[in-house]
């Protein structure tokens, strides 16, 4: 098995404090980096990008280094996110798959919303209902 670069721990703990905060999410290894899952529905993705590699991602993202955030997202707010520019980065793989390059400049309230939302978009309604929505 390749030996990955890990995304920093306390990017992984401000990620995984909003995601396991909503009701029944858990968090798994994925191929590369960490993932959370409403049953069998990502809601986002943390890695590690180094040297180009992912390629997928280095060159979605635009960067050869540094910790990338995919997420769910839906309607106008899709829309805005999937033309952004940097630090958001729209990749090709899904509709409704939008990316963020975490860094020093990271707006991690404006992070916490995107997780919640990517939550909403892909939870069933019943637990969507339980969830505090930002206004």
């Amino acid at each position: 098995m390749a030996d990955y670069p890990e995304v920093p721990d306390e990017v992984v703990d401000r990620v995984r404090a909003v995601c396991l905060a909503l009701p029944q999410v858990h968090e798994e290894r994925a191929w590369r980096g960490t993932r959370w899952r409403v049953g069998q529905r990502a809601i986002a993705h943390l890695l590690e990008v180094e040297d180009g590699r992912p390629p997928s991602y280095a060159e979605a993202a635009g960067l050869s280094g540094g910790s990338v955030l995919t997420f769910r997202s839906a309607g106008p707010e899709l829309a805005a996110l999937g033309i952004a520019p940097h630090p958001f980065f729209k990749p090709k793989w899904a509709a409704n798959v939008v990316g963020l390059v975490l860094d020093a400049d990271t707006d991690w309230d404006e992070v916490a919303e995107l997780l919640v939302e990517s939550y909403c978009v892909s939870a069933p309604k019943r637990l969507v209902d339980l969830v505090e929505r930002p206004a």
